[in-house]
């Protein structure tokens, strides 16, 4: 059966990388094999700050821009191939000229569809590279263009699959002559062609729309991290390793602010039973975390997840009447329509209480408009402590000390807003 393998920025950054992208791929001989590769380290970074000269007045930011573009990639190539460079390096000449002409068609439309014309480019770079090297290294590939496998409607940066027209294309994959066949991730196509992305963690979201399509065995996906850890190893600093957790607990986590796996990725696998697994592509000996439909470990291990940089709104209404239905529909129909999350929500007699992420952009005109209806009471600068299966003992560990804003708990979760000045750097879970 077909596995798929993802392969993010930092697994392809530089040659040394996309070498060693090489000599993983070689230990898995297994066919069929689809590859789907991300867009180089910083690059996505660098299309969109080219994508704001081309439509700005700086022609000369642009160029340099545009240039610099070129400059890294071909030297990548170079890195690589040495004397044998040219005929890659004329396919990414070719692209960086085609993204050239694109910003002078499209400067003038609407930035989504701006934005997808330009940023795919950085997909379509990399997987270039990183089909002619495993090529050059002996493993026998195809590149193919992603663009002419995921069928989606013209909703830019964020456009939604057609299932049905995806799944005829990617299931017409002739993988009878054992090469493996390499894809980007993050980008597809209206059926007329034109090129769209499928936003927030995009790539991620590619490999499993393609291994549902084709009914594939498993997903791998290979990061600069072992696995999925209880709480980010960077703030905690005895976090350890979630072995194996079901789907359903993978999307609780990440509601809950975990960097986990995102739920529009797990959706397609769950719905086929495929499971995905998070691996070390710098040590190949970790095992790995694995997500998939078997929940009798999920509560295990707690896990922790901070959310910093919070604002508590307190909202009560104006005529002292009560917080009903009615008013509650009315303040989350305006939250959907602002595009916030809350991640914590509490109701009251006389007030809703919503905790949401900073955005300003989003934010300020939400608060805005609730100002006019409503008595607002606002708080900045928050952490909002996230808690999965925490025994009493944990969560006294993480009060202790501290003032509680807001507070809600269930039979497995617990939510706590502190203000931000009250949280350390980093911290230790109790054994």
């Amino acid at each position: 059966m077909t596995q798929v393998f993802k392969f993010g920025g930092a697994s392809i950054q530089d040659a040394e990388a996309i070498r060693h992208l090489g000599e993983l791929l070689a230990r898995f001989p297994e066919r069929p094999l689809v590859v789907v590769v991300s867009a180089m380290g910083k690059t996505t970074n660098a299309l969109e700050a080219l994508l704001a000269a081309a439509r700005g007045s700086d022609d000369a930011d642009y160029r340099e821009r545009l240039a610099a573009l070129r400059r890294d990639h071909l030297a990548t190539v170079e890195a690589l191939f040495g004397e044998e460079a040219e005929p890659v390096a004329r396919r990414i000449k070719a692209l960086i000229d085609e993204l050239d002409r694109r910003h002078r068609a499209h400067a003038h439309r609407e930035r989504p569809f701006h934005y997808d014309q330009t940023v795919c480019f950085g997909e379509l770079l990399s997987t270039t590279i990183v089909a002619a090297w495993l090529e050059e290294a002996g493993l026998a590939s195809e590149w193919r263009d992603a663009r002419e496998l995921i069928v989606t409607d013209g909703d830019h940066q964020a456009a939604n699959v057609d299932w049905a027209a995806t799944a005829e294309r990617v299931r017409g994959l002739d993988f009878d002559d054992g090469r493996l066949r390499v894809t980007q991730g993050f980008i597809g196509a209206t059926p007329e062609g034109t090129a769209t992305t499928l936003g927030r963690e995009g790539s991620d979201y590619s490999a499993a729309i393609l291994a549902h399509c084709l009914d594939a065995e498993a997903v791998t996906i290979w990061k600069d991290v072992p696995g999925l850890f209880n709480a980010d190893p960077r703030r905690v600093d005895n976090a350890v390793q979630l072995e194996r957790i079901s789907y359903d607990e993978a999307i609780a986590l990440a509601w809950h602010g975990a960097t986990v796996i995102h739920p529009k990725t797990l959706a397609p696998l769950q719905q086929r039973a495929i499971p995905l697994t998070v691996r070390s592509f710098q040590d190949l000996e970790a095992p790995g975390s694995t997500i998939a439909e078997d929940a009798r470990r999920d509560g295990e291990v707690p896990a922790v997840m901070f959310c910093e940089d919070q604002t508590l709104l307190e909202i009560r209404p104006r005529d002292f009447a009560f917080m009903d239905e009615a008013r509650q529909h009315d303040i989350l129909g305006r939250l959907v329509a602002a595009g916030l999350h809350a991640g914590l929500i509490d109701a009251g007699a006389m007030r809703l209480s919503l905790c949401l992420d900073s955005h300003p952009a989003r934010l300020e005109p939400f608060v805005q408009s609730l100002s006019v209806d409503y008595a607002v009471t606002r708080r900045d600068g928050l952490t909002l402590v996230n808690v999965r299966h925490g025994d009493d003992a944990l969560l006294r560990a993480l009060g202790e000390g501290r003032e509680c804003l807001a507070e809600r708990r269930n039979a497995d979760t617990a939510q706590r807003l502190y203000p931000a000045g009250q949280c350390p750097a980093t911290w230790h879970l109790p054994d």
